[in-house]
């Protein structure tokens, strides 16, 4: 009885192993573009994102002056908003993702620009805004890993097969047919 249950709960285990292999890298893409698209889309409208003023802040402070917060939001909003369409879309992942990472390094320079309006007056306990910001992290880690898919890179769900393939001793075709024998994505 004891080994039955054991063997189901292994082969439930690897069951979903399998499923957010094979599901975890489209949920993921798709789950950021929403963010995007939306946080993206509020800034079209005046006083709907928490991210406004600090954004028009740190865009003035970045071109000295120059781009004033109305034209800017206007643009940093297209800019999110194609960054979540192509994340959706699956369209130029490759570019889509360098403004991805673009507009993520713009939007961690608030903590080193506005430290008064981030820090508490500890260093390591960020204020609510700071703390908006700090998850972005997140949002680039996320980024990462769609990007490490885009040259056709994959996601496989046996580790001993990840390791094998690493190697430089294991041929391609004693790879591929170990592959075809394993759960690949």
């Amino acid at each position: 009885m004891i080994r039955r249950f054991i063997s189901f709960a292994i082969a439930a285990e690897t069951s979903m192993i399998k499923w957010k292999a094979r599901n975890g890298l489209n949920i993921l893409r798709m789950s950021l573009g929403i963010v995007f698209i939306w946080f993206g889309f509020l800034k079209f409208f005046h006083g709907l994102s928490a991210a406004e003023v600090i954004a028009g802040k740190t865009i003035l402070k970045l071109s000295f002056g120059t781009v004033k917060p109305a034209m800017a939001l206007p643009i940093l909003a297209c800019w999110e908003c194609a960054i979540g369409l192509g994340l959706i879309f699956k369209r130029w992942l490759s570019f889509t993702l360098i403004l991805l990472y673009l507009q993520m390094l713009g939007t961690m320079l608030p903590l080193f620009f506005f430290p008064a309006e981030t820090w508490t007056s500890n260093l390591l306990a960020p204020t609510l805004l700071g703390q908006y910001i700090i998850k972005n992290l997140i949002l680039v880690s996320s980024g990462i890993v769609i990007g490490a898919t885009v040259q056709g890179g994959q996601f496989i769900t046996k580790g001993a097969v990840a390791a094998k393939g690493g190697s430089a001793q294991t041929s391609t075709k004693a790879f591929r047919e170990q592959l075809e024998e394993e759960t690949v994505l």
